[in-house]
């Protein structure tokens, strides 16, 4: 007979994968994500909900969900193996918003806590009451657990009765398949009308994929064709290599038709008996934990590498993003530097500025000039980067993400920005010029200002520059003029790097919130590892 493993150890390298898993962000809209994102939030829920508590209380009831199509009769096949109405049943779509756990007296302990879907709130009614009567004003009737009990269930068996796993109520979706991932046993329910439906089969093959305790239930079968729908559902079940699983048939009923919620006892009577047989015969039971916990580890051999392939799409997709931002940039970086040096600055208005310079034009005037075709330049710069980048991400499906797609147009307060960084140049120019006209011989020395609309011509000016750093030479000394330029340089590059600089971690910014690293992957895989190890 199989049994449980249950070593500190195991648990603590499923724990350390549960928390990687958690960690693992698929926020970039590539084409694999939404599935991803599916598997992860279906893997945790069976981590959370099913097997670390079960690993950790192997001696808990076993826990049977029911779980089906829309109008199945899930509700109704609960309320008749309990043997009294414990869960809403009705002819209106959707039926059941709140879940419904049934179990006996004596186990009610076990779920009260939040050893079990954590995440649901846990409410207790009377046959006075309607579940509605115990939510707080606003609450998810969808994330509540009703709790009931019943003397009618033998001791070590809990039903819970899911919503819909085709609910037109998405928050009814989410949590059917939710439920299951919480289930020691997967009971699912179809009808003679509808067995053939792709919605059940696609969880028939996920129990088969995680090769959970399954068992079937063929409801609302007429009797006229009990045989053939049968026979038909049964090789159905064979061909998709499920032809082991148990199988049982309810038939059509008057109760069943007007959805009064309870059927006759002999009609669930096979159905019952096997569920008792599971909880009270040691070795059937065991054999069902087994196989449940084993078949969710063994996944986690596919589950997790296909994580970590969807991981490392996400930091590939990031990189090239990065990379045409990066590039985009160190471009337009580069033509600056080199505008510069040919001092492309000094033309249009301040050229001609310079020109009047000193006699129609004041000192003030040609820094103003200067200033804003510095400012011309460095947008045009950024312009330019961002045309690039919105070209580059255009092909790239990644850049549609929340944050990337509906970020600010790319002039959008830019030139606000440079303007202000120019203007704190300027000043900065000015203070140095004053600086070193201090140094000099009260009666000799030029006008501050003057000096500085002379450095900043020659900073900027190119081979058209040259008679201002000639000019600013014989005005303060040729020592003076070459270590006022060299300072006055390296406080152009700075600030030509950080204007630039700035706009590019600003177009990155989005990006970086949203996370995506190199280290999801590996720690993935490293975690799968360490459990294999102690398996």
């Amino acid at each position: 007979m199989v049994t449980l493993d249950v070593r500190p150890q195991l648990l603590d390298a499923l724990s350390a994968l549960r928390d990687r898993v958690a960690a693992a962000r698929f926020p970039l809209p590539l084409a694999g994500a939404p599935r991803a994102r599916a598997n992860r939030d279906e893997l945790l829920a069976q981590l959370d909900d099913y097997l670390v508590p079960r690993l950790r209380e192997p001696e808990a009831p076993l826990l049977a969900v029911v779980g089906g199509s829309t109008g199945a009769g899930k509700s109704t096949l609960v309320n008749s193996l309990v043997g009294r109405r414990v869960s809403e049943a009705g002819v209106l779509r959707p039926t059941t918003r709140t879940p419904v756990l049934v179990c006996h007296p004596e186990d009610q302990h076990w779920f009260s806590g939040m050893r079990v879907l954590p995440d649901l709130t846990r409410v207790w009614v009377t046959q006075q009451e309607s579940t509605d009567d115990l939510l707080l004003p606003g609450e998810n009737p969808a994330r509540v657990l009703r709790v009931e009990t019943a003397a009618t269930l033998p001791p070590g068996l809990a039903l819970l009765d899911a919503p819909d796993i085709d609910s037109l109520v998405s928050d009814n979706r989410v949590l059917a398949a939710e439920l299951i991932c919480a289930a020691d046993i997967w009971i699912m329910v179809t009808t003679a009308a509808r067995y053939a439906d792709a919605v059940p089969w696609h969880m028939l093959r996920t129990a088969k994929e995680y090769d959970v305790t399954l068992v079937t239930v063929l409801d609302r079968v007429p009797h006229q064709v009990v045989a053939e729908v049968s026979r038909q559902y049964g090789a159905l079940l064979t061909k998709a290599g499920l032809g082991h699983v148990p199988r049982f048939t309810v038939p059509e009923l008057p109760e069943s038709a007007w959805g009064g919620g309870l059927l006759p006892a002999t009609a669930v009577a096979q159905l019952r008996a096997w569920l008792v047989h599971l909880v009270q015969d040691p070795a059937a039971r065991q054999q069902v934990l087994a196989r449940t916990a084993y078949g969710v580890l063994n996944s986690l051999k596919s589950r997790m590498p296909e994580l970590a392939g969807a991981a490392a799409a996400q930091y590939a997709a990031a990189l090239r993003l990065t990379a045409a931002v990066d590039g985009a940039y160190d471009s337009e970086y580069t033509r600056v530097r080199g505008r510069l040096q040919a001092g492309a600055v000094l033309a249009g208005d301040a050229l001609k500025r310079w020109r009047a310079f000193p006699l129609d034009c004041t000192a003030g005037e040609l820094l103003d000039a200067l200033v804003e075709s510095l400012g011309t330049l460095l947008l045009c710069a950024v312009t330019a980067a961002e045309e690039r980048i919105d070209d580059a991400w255009r092909r790239e499906p990644a850049a549609a993400a929340p944050g990337l797609a509906d970020r600010e147009p790319a002039a959008e307060n830019a030139e606000h920005r440079i303007g202000l960084a120019v203007r704190r140049w300027r000043r900065e120019l000015e203070e140095y010029a004053d600086e070193e006209v201090r140094e000099l011989d009260r009666n000799l020395a030029p006008d501050p200002e003057h000096v500085a609309a002379l450095l900043a011509t020659s900073l900027l000016g190119g081979r058209r520059g040259r008679m201002a750093g000639e000019s600013l030479a014989e005005r303060i000394g040729a020592h003076g003029a070459l270590r006022l330029r060299d300072r006055a340089g390296r406080l152009l590059t700075e600030y030509v790097d950080r204007v630039l600089h700035a706009e590019r971690e600003r177009r990155l910014a989005p990006l970086d919130a949203l996370d995506v690293h190199p280290e999801p992957q590996a720690e993935l895989i490293a975690a799968l590892s360490v459990l294999q190890k102690e398996r």
